[in-house]
């Protein structure tokens, strides 16, 4: 006859022990990866729970994939802390947690004033069996029609508020930071008129690129 399993309790929290850290469930963790030489993996914590003693905890921890590791492949407008959150579920030791991490909506990554090591972001969910994303579209921008890369310098049509990488209008990133107006291809004809009309001199220009966003 089999040995009936020993019943496990849950923990509201878990003191892990080797790098000083609570943990809780909805906390995002850096777990070892099997081989030491790939990245450290990045799980959201579901649940903790420990043996009778309260020994031998666990976290269910369900998995951020990097988009490396997706079906698809890493894309250009893939940001460097991108992650996708999905349906991929394990239960892991507690002892394989080395660090908490922040995964950010990318909203409020975007508006981070700076990025720690520790910072990720995401904005899709990933289905690990069929490769679909969710949301399955989002905006795109400039001439490319690509979706937004926060590693990216863009900068702002003054007219129609669409950005722009700076490769894709015929200009250097240096350029860009210098530019104290832009008016894209098919709005600089009326742009130019509305400069002309203006009083540039009342004050300093709003130059609307996007500086803050420049990484490498």
């Amino acid at each position: 006859m089999a040995k009936a399993r020993a019943p496990r309790r849950p923990l509201e929290s878990y003191t892990v022990k080797h790098i000083n850290k609570i943990i809780k469930a909805g906390d995002c963790v850096l777990m070892r990866p099997a081989d030491q030489s790939n990245p450290q993996y990045v799980a959201r914590i579901e649940q903790i729970d420990a043996d009778a003693r309260g020994g031998n905890v666990k976290v269910l921890a369900r998995w951020y994939y990097r988009p490396e590791e997706s079906i698809g492949g890493r894309r250009p407008f893939h940001g460097s802390k991108e992650l996708f959150l999905s349906d991929h579920y394990d239960v892991q030791s507690a002892d394989t947690i080395e660090g908490k991490c922040a995964v950010h909506s990318f909203k409020s990554y975007t508006k981070l004033d700076a990025v720690g090591n520790d910072d990720f972001f995401c904005r899709f969910e990933y289905n690990s069996g069929t490769g679909a994303f969710n949301p399955d579209r989002v905006a795109v921008y400039c001439k490319c029609e690509m979706p937004y890369n926060p590693d990216d310098l863009m900068v702002q049509c003054e007219d129609c508020s669409d950005w722009f990488h700076p490769a894709c209008i015929e200009m250097t990133a240096e350029e860009a930071k210098r530019l104290d107006h832009f008016f894209c291809e098919s709005c600089s004809s009326e742009g130019q008129n509305k400069l002309q009309n203006s009083h540039s001199t009342s004050g300093p220009s709003d130059t609307k690129v996007d500086t803050k966003r420049l990484r490498r």
